[in-house]
Protein backbone atom coordinates (compact mmCIF):
# COMPACT_ATOMS: atom_id res chain seq x y z
CA UNK A 1 0.00 0.00 0.00
CA UNK A 2 1.34 2.90 -0.81
CA UNK A 3 2.49 5.43 2.07
CA UNK A 4 1.20 9.00 1.82
CA UNK A 5 3.65 10.56 3.89
CA UNK A 6 6.01 9.20 1.15
CA UNK A 7 5.58 11.30 -1.29
CA UNK A 8 5.35 15.11 0.04
CA UNK A 9 8.60 17.05 0.80
CA UNK A 10 6.03 19.09 2.31
CA UNK A 11 4.49 17.04 5.39
CA UNK A 12 2.21 20.33 6.60
CA UNK A 13 0.09 19.81 2.53
CA UNK A 14 -0.38 16.43 3.11
CA UNK A 15 -2.03 17.40 6.79
CA UNK A 16 -3.97 20.48 5.04
CA UNK A 17 -5.10 17.53 2.33
CA UNK A 18 -6.67 15.02 4.89
CA UNK A 19 -8.10 18.13 7.29
CA UNK A 20 -11.84 18.50 6.86
CA UNK A 21 -13.91 21.63 7.41
CA UNK A 22 -15.44 19.85 11.08
CA UNK A 23 -12.58 19.42 12.30
CA UNK A 24 -11.15 23.16 11.53
CA UNK A 25 -14.59 24.33 13.03
CA UNK A 26 -13.69 22.15 16.62
CA UNK A 27 -10.01 23.21 16.57
CA UNK A 28 -10.22 26.84 15.94
CA UNK A 29 -6.88 28.81 14.04
CA UNK A 30 -4.70 25.36 14.00
CA UNK A 31 -5.16 24.39 10.19
CA UNK A 32 -7.05 25.56 7.16
CA UNK A 33 -9.55 22.88 5.68
CA UNK A 34 -8.76 20.95 2.42
CA UNK A 35 -11.38 22.36 0.75
CA UNK A 36 -8.81 25.18 -1.71
CA UNK A 37 -6.94 22.40 -1.93
CA UNK A 38 -9.91 20.05 -3.30
CA UNK A 39 -11.02 22.84 -5.86
CA UNK A 40 -7.45 22.80 -7.49
CA UNK A 41 -7.02 18.74 -7.33
CA UNK A 42 -10.47 18.28 -9.17
CA UNK A 43 -9.27 20.90 -11.76
CA UNK A 44 -5.89 18.92 -11.93
CA UNK A 45 -7.36 15.45 -12.06
CA UNK A 46 -9.79 16.51 -14.85
CA UNK A 47 -6.66 18.09 -16.78
CA UNK A 48 -4.68 15.12 -16.21
CA UNK A 49 -7.30 12.27 -16.91
CA UNK A 50 -8.85 14.23 -20.50
CA UNK A 51 -5.28 14.64 -21.59
CA UNK A 52 -4.19 11.00 -21.52
CA UNK A 53 -7.44 9.33 -22.71
CA UNK A 54 -7.28 12.43 -25.97
CA UNK A 55 -3.47 10.84 -26.53
CA UNK A 56 -5.16 7.08 -25.99
CA UNK A 57 -7.73 7.34 -28.29
CA UNK A 58 -7.24 9.25 -31.24
CA UNK A 59 -9.71 8.35 -33.21
CA UNK A 60 -12.83 8.51 -30.93
CA UNK A 61 -15.00 11.44 -30.85
CA UNK A 62 -15.66 13.77 -28.04
CA UNK A 63 -18.71 12.03 -26.69
CA UNK A 64 -17.03 8.95 -26.23
CA UNK A 65 -14.33 10.68 -24.58
CA UNK A 66 -16.72 12.19 -22.15
CA UNK A 67 -18.49 9.72 -21.01
CA UNK A 68 -15.11 7.41 -20.55
CA UNK A 69 -14.14 10.51 -18.61
CA UNK A 70 -17.56 10.54 -16.40
CA UNK A 71 -16.65 6.71 -15.70
CA UNK A 72 -13.01 7.20 -14.26
CA UNK A 73 -13.62 10.40 -12.66
CA UNK A 74 -16.37 9.99 -10.71
CA UNK A 75 -17.36 9.74 -6.58
CA UNK A 76 -17.22 5.96 -6.58
CA UNK A 77 -14.08 5.62 -8.67
CA UNK A 78 -12.40 8.09 -6.32
CA UNK A 79 -14.00 6.74 -3.16
CA UNK A 80 -12.90 3.36 -4.50
CA UNK A 81 -9.16 4.60 -4.83
CA UNK A 82 -9.49 6.35 -1.11
CA UNK A 83 -10.73 3.19 0.59
CA UNK A 84 -7.76 1.34 -1.19
CA UNK A 85 -5.39 3.68 0.67
CA UNK A 86 -7.28 3.60 3.22
CA UNK A 87 -7.36 7.01 3.90
CA UNK A 88 -10.74 7.21 5.98
CA UNK A 89 -8.47 6.26 9.18
CA UNK A 90 -6.04 9.20 8.47
CA UNK A 91 -8.79 12.16 7.62
CA UNK A 92 -9.26 14.75 10.52
CA UNK A 93 -13.16 15.08 11.42
CA UNK A 94 -15.08 16.41 14.27
CA UNK A 95 -16.59 13.95 16.70
CA UNK A 96 -19.61 14.48 15.15
CA UNK A 97 -18.68 13.88 11.54
CA UNK A 98 -17.12 10.64 12.73
CA UNK A 99 -19.82 9.25 14.35
CA UNK A 100 -22.00 9.47 11.72
CA UNK A 101 -19.73 7.68 9.51
CA UNK A 102 -17.50 10.27 7.76
CA UNK A 103 -14.50 7.46 7.12
CA UNK A 104 -17.01 5.73 4.98
CA UNK A 105 -18.51 8.27 3.06
CA UNK A 106 -18.44 7.85 -0.27
CA UNK A 107 -18.72 11.82 -1.08
CA UNK A 108 -16.28 13.14 1.99
CA UNK A 109 -13.75 10.31 0.96
CA UNK A 110 -13.82 11.44 -2.93
CA UNK A 111 -13.11 14.90 -1.84
CA UNK A 112 -9.81 13.76 0.10
CA UNK A 113 -9.05 12.39 -3.33
CA UNK A 114 -9.08 14.99 -4.97
CA UNK A 115 -7.11 17.73 -1.77
CA UNK A 116 -4.30 15.02 -1.96
CA UNK A 117 -4.25 15.49 -6.14
CA UNK A 118 -3.65 19.15 -5.54
CA UNK A 119 -1.85 19.55 -2.24
CA UNK A 120 0.67 17.28 -3.98
CA UNK A 121 0.56 19.75 -7.02
CA UNK A 122 1.80 22.40 -5.27
CA UNK A 123 4.13 20.05 -3.03
CA UNK A 124 6.20 19.18 -6.39
CA UNK A 125 3.88 20.29 -9.58
CA UNK A 126 2.17 18.75 -12.32
CA UNK A 127 4.94 15.48 -12.51
CA UNK A 128 3.72 13.94 -9.05
CA UNK A 129 0.56 14.76 -9.37
CA UNK A 130 0.20 13.29 -12.57
CA UNK A 131 2.25 10.10 -10.99
CA UNK A 132 -0.36 9.79 -8.69
CA UNK A 133 -3.36 9.91 -11.11
CA UNK A 134 -1.52 7.37 -13.06
CA UNK A 135 -0.74 4.70 -9.89
CA UNK A 136 -4.30 5.00 -8.66
CA UNK A 137 -6.52 5.72 -11.57
CA UNK A 138 -5.09 5.37 -14.71
CA UNK A 139 -3.13 2.44 -13.68
CA UNK A 140 -5.98 0.25 -15.68
CA UNK A 141 -7.34 2.56 -17.95
CA UNK A 142 -7.45 -0.25 -21.60
CA UNK A 143 -9.17 -2.70 -19.16
CA UNK A 144 -11.67 -0.01 -17.91
CA UNK A 145 -12.07 1.39 -21.36
CA UNK A 146 -13.13 -1.82 -22.94
CA UNK A 147 -15.88 -1.67 -20.50
CA UNK A 148 -19.70 -0.89 -21.57
CA UNK A 149 -19.60 2.81 -20.73
CA UNK A 150 -22.14 4.02 -17.95
CA UNK A 151 -24.32 6.41 -18.51
CA UNK A 152 -25.72 9.25 -16.39
CA UNK A 153 -28.22 7.19 -14.80
CA UNK A 154 -25.66 4.38 -13.90
CA UNK A 155 -23.29 6.41 -12.55
CA UNK A 156 -26.33 8.60 -10.66
CA UNK A 157 -27.69 5.30 -9.29
CA UNK A 158 -24.27 4.23 -8.11
CA UNK A 159 -23.79 6.82 -5.83
CA UNK A 160 -27.01 7.03 -3.89
CA UNK A 161 -26.64 3.24 -3.23
CA UNK A 162 -23.21 4.32 -2.11
CA UNK A 163 -24.74 6.64 0.35
CA UNK A 164 -27.27 4.13 1.41
CA UNK A 165 -29.86 6.48 -0.15
CA UNK A 166 -32.62 5.24 -2.13
CA UNK A 167 -32.73 4.33 -5.62
CA UNK A 168 -33.33 7.10 -8.05
CA UNK A 169 -37.26 7.31 -9.57
CA UNK A 170 -37.93 8.77 -12.62
CA UNK A 171 -41.03 10.93 -12.84
CA UNK A 172 -42.58 12.70 -15.90
CA UNK A 173 -43.37 16.17 -15.45
CA UNK A 174 -45.02 17.49 -18.23
CA UNK A 175 -45.30 16.71 -21.82
CA UNK A 176 -45.33 19.61 -24.17
CA UNK A 177 -46.19 19.81 -28.42
CA UNK A 178 -47.80 17.51 -30.86
CA UNK A 179 -46.92 13.73 -30.61
CA UNK A 180 -44.57 14.06 -33.73
CA UNK A 181 -42.57 17.05 -31.92
CA UNK A 182 -43.27 16.36 -28.10
CA UNK A 183 -40.80 17.91 -25.30
CA UNK A 184 -40.65 15.60 -22.16
CA UNK A 185 -40.07 17.19 -18.84
CA UNK A 186 -38.89 14.22 -16.43
CA UNK A 187 -38.15 14.83 -12.59
CA UNK A 188 -35.28 12.06 -11.33
CA UNK A 189 -36.50 11.89 -7.16
CA UNK A 190 -35.04 9.82 -4.17
CA UNK A 191 -37.73 9.21 -2.12
CA UNK A 192 -39.87 12.68 -2.20
CA UNK A 193 -37.17 15.07 -2.96
CA UNK A 194 -36.53 16.26 -5.92
CA UNK A 195 -33.57 16.01 -7.32
CA UNK A 196 -33.05 17.67 -10.96
CA UNK A 197 -34.90 18.09 -13.79
CA UNK A 198 -34.39 17.24 -17.57
CA UNK A 199 -35.75 17.86 -20.81
CA UNK A 200 -35.62 15.89 -24.45
CA UNK A 201 -37.53 14.28 -27.18
CA UNK A 202 -38.12 11.05 -25.88
CA UNK A 203 -38.66 9.97 -22.07
CA UNK A 204 -35.47 8.36 -22.30
CA UNK A 205 -33.54 11.37 -23.39
CA UNK A 206 -35.03 13.27 -20.70
CA UNK A 207 -34.51 10.56 -17.90
CA UNK A 208 -30.65 10.72 -18.84
CA UNK A 209 -30.32 14.59 -18.85
CA UNK A 210 -32.36 14.49 -15.94
CA UNK A 211 -29.60 12.17 -14.11
CA UNK A 212 -26.68 14.23 -15.82
CA UNK A 213 -28.28 17.30 -14.21
CA UNK A 214 -28.48 15.87 -10.77
CA UNK A 215 -25.04 14.96 -11.03
CA UNK A 216 -23.72 18.30 -12.10
CA UNK A 217 -25.84 19.54 -8.92
CA UNK A 218 -24.18 16.93 -6.12
CA UNK A 219 -20.75 17.67 -8.15
CA UNK A 220 -20.21 14.19 -8.78
CA UNK A 221 -18.78 15.03 -12.05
Amino acid sequence: MTNLADLFKNKELLDQALTHRSWVNEHKNLRRSNERLEFLGDAVLEFVVSSEIYKAYAGQAEGYLTALRANLVNTVSLAQIAKDLDLGKMIHLSKGEQDSGGRENSSLLADTVEAIIGALFIDQGLPKASEFIYNNLLKDLEKRAKLPLKDSKSLLQEYVQSQGLPTPKYKVISEIGPDHNKAYTVGVFYGDKLLARGVGKSKQEAEKKSAQNAMDKLELV
